[in-house]
């Protein structure tokens, strides 16, 4: 059986790449857009596009009857999810089939299976698939965590059950941690995924991320097609993705590759699935968490062996065989993916939402990007901050980091600042040319300021503000020269302070000690109230911005007067949190 069209029930690159698959199978491409994506680039490239809602995701991308009622609006026979949103979500999945749709991803028993971590870990374990040691049912209080990092010894990592993509994963590197950790990834997985359970972890230090691209049919046949090295992230969201890994020799990938089939065959695995395992100092491999859905990073292993992953998405669910066997994976040369994100390194990588003024994308041999913007595309502070996927596909894994050098050199993105800068000095840095871990270089101040240096634009210094650089080319006695124009960016302190003033005229001395959200988004929690005695660097509230929980901490000691937000609130940049004062009276 054939699709004439299919709802693609998500946004921006991912929407964009499926729908190019779609088009080579000769399939009608439908998209589906909430208002804040009216001008969005998925919606221009597909066949067909409906709105479904307002902004939140909750209200739009998460809301399952409006999906389902504009699928049979439109006459699509299957929708496919993406990566995301309700990607793994065994409810939606058994809704599409209820409806008579079909669902282009796992069995919704298989998503039921994985999307739980602790039966994940108890089915995994009864499979023989080797696990991290830990808990196999859920953990239920504080002074469990206690106990178990006394078992197990600390640091320990405390996971929500439902969660994923760095979702709900906290660490504890001590019993004085424990409470924080456990609550934080208790909150995450209830608001990322409606479920608080949480399970513990043995913290494996500096592992290595390995995970393994499975895809199964309705007929029996599972077959990997290798690894891919994810290793390099921060906090826990993966910023480079490579393969196959530096670390793993063709017998470590037939055997991992060998465990990654077996834990598909356990849970009746069907569609393209990613089995996401640590690699330790000693060469030990652990089952981490099985991924049901398309990865973010699956054009690297598309790279380097020549497969469509989505369409043999497609296919598989249109009830059709694998068109290949695993004898006819080969593995050939090298890939590398950066995600081009819009956060600013320089401030702790925080979301930079706003207009891309200018967009230009490298190309060339061996370069592969996947995006879902334009020039005057707006990133929403709603949404991922990921802009698009820069992959690039050599002979070897020096090849292939010399292209994408080239490649990050070549990519002009302005208006909200990114990570290019970022990936270049990574790249170039002695750790990642000799193919090691990186431990502890991704957040350094180091790499910061190198990323900072290396940017394109080559952002200068003075009087201590910031240079952008405007790039024209002048010709002089027949010859074009390019020249730089200085343009001074907006003194981004000033405009706090001055708003910080706006907020609350009338209170010089509070205006001074004022703590403001360096970011708009929704607090999530508030850890002090006011009379509170505050030390510098302690937590005062959680503000979750773009997906990313962001700890508001106090800039001195002193005690907490006009406390100004609650858990549940939205904030904007420069919005007051709270004052900090010395003597308790706001003064």
């Amino acid at each position: 059986m054939g699709f004439s069209k299919v709802l693609v029930a998500n946004r921006s690159e991912i929407a964009i790449r499926i729908f190019r698959t779609l088009r080579e199978l000769g399939i009608g491409a439908v998209a589906v857009y909430s208002e804040a994506d009216r001008g969005s680039l998925h919606v221009a490239y597909a066949d067909e596009a409906y709105l479904i809602g307002p902004p939140p995701a909750a209200q739009s991308y998460l809301n399952v009857e409006r999906i389902l009622e504009t699928a049979r609006r439109a006459g699509a026979e299957a929708i496919h999810p993406g990566y995301g949103f309700l990607a793994e979500n065994a409810g939606f999945a058994r809704a599409c089939e209820d409806a008579g749709i079909v669902w282009i991803g796992p069995p919704p028993e298989a998503i039921e299976a994985m999307g739980s971590k602790v039966e994940a870990r108890e089915r995994m374990q009864a499979a023989g698939v080797p696990i991290i040691p830990g808990t196999t049912e859920p953990v239920e209080s504080v002074e469990a965590v206690v106990a178990l990092g006394e078992e197990y010894g600390w640091p320990l990592a405390i996971k929500a059950a439902a969660a994923g993509g760095g979702k709900g994963l906290k660490v504890a590197q001590s019993p004085e941690e424990a409470e924080r950790a456990f609550l934080s990834a208790r909150r995450e997985g209830e608001s990322y995924f409606a479920d608080p359970t949480v399970y513990v972890e043995r913290y494996l230090e500096d592992p290595r991320h390995v995970e393994v691209q499975v895809v199964a049919d309705a007929h029996g046949n599972v077959v990997h097609l290798g690894e891919r090295d994810c290793t390099i992230q921060r906090r826990h969201q993966k910023l480079v993705e490579e393969t196959p890994s530096p670390a793993v020799s063709p017998e470590l990938r037939e055997r991992i590759g060998g465990i990654a089939v077996d834990a598909a065959r356990a849970v009746g695995y069907r569609s393209a699935g990613t089995m996401e395992g640590l690699l330790s100092r000693e060469g030990e491999y652990f089952f981490l968490e099985m991924n049901t859905r398309i990865q973010v990073e699956h054009p690297v292993t598309e790279l380097v062996t020549g497969f469509d992953l989505v369409r043999e998405q497609v296919l598989i669910a249109a009830g059709e065989p694998l068109s290949f066997r695993q004898e006819d994976v080969r593995f050939t040369g090298h890939a590398i993916e950066c995600r081009i994100n819009a956060e600013d390194v320089s401030a702790g990588f925080l979301p930079t939402p706003g207009t891309i003024t200018a967009y230009r994308e490298p190309a060339g041999p061996g370069v592969r990007v996947d995006s879902g913007v334009r020039e005057d595309s707006e990133v929403s502070g709603t949404y991922d901050p990921l802009i698009a996927k820069l992959c690039v596909h050599g002979v070897d894994r020096e090849h292939a980091r010399r292209r994408m050098l080239r490649a990050l050199e070549e990519y002009v993105i302005e208006g909200p600042k990114t990570l290019i800068g970022f990936h270049r000095a990574l790249l170039a840095h002695p750790c990642f040319v000799e193919g090691e871990t990186c431990f502890g270089l991704v957040e350094s101040e180091l790499l910061a300021r190198q990323a900072e240096e290396l940017t394109p634009a080559q952002v200068s210094r003075a009087n201590g503000r910031r240079l952008d650089t405007r790039t024209s080319l002048v010709e002089l006695d027949g010859r074009r020269y390019e020249i730089s124009l200085l343009v001074p960016e907006p003194d981004y302190k000033e405009l706090v302070r001055k708003r910080r003033e706006r907020q609350r005229s009338g209170h010089g001395a509070a205006a001074r000690d004022a703590v403001a959200s360096p970011m708009q988004g929704t607090v999530l929690a508030v850890d002090v109230k006011d009379g509170d005695e505050v030390s510098a660097g302690q937590v005062l509230c959680i503000v979750e911005a773009m997906k990313m929980e962001n700890e508001i901490t106090a800039h001195r000691d002193g005690v907490v007067t006009e406390l100004c937000v609650a858990a549940g609130e939205a904030v904007q940049v420069g919005q007051v949190i709270c004052v900090i004062s010395q003597n308790g009276d706001g003064s």
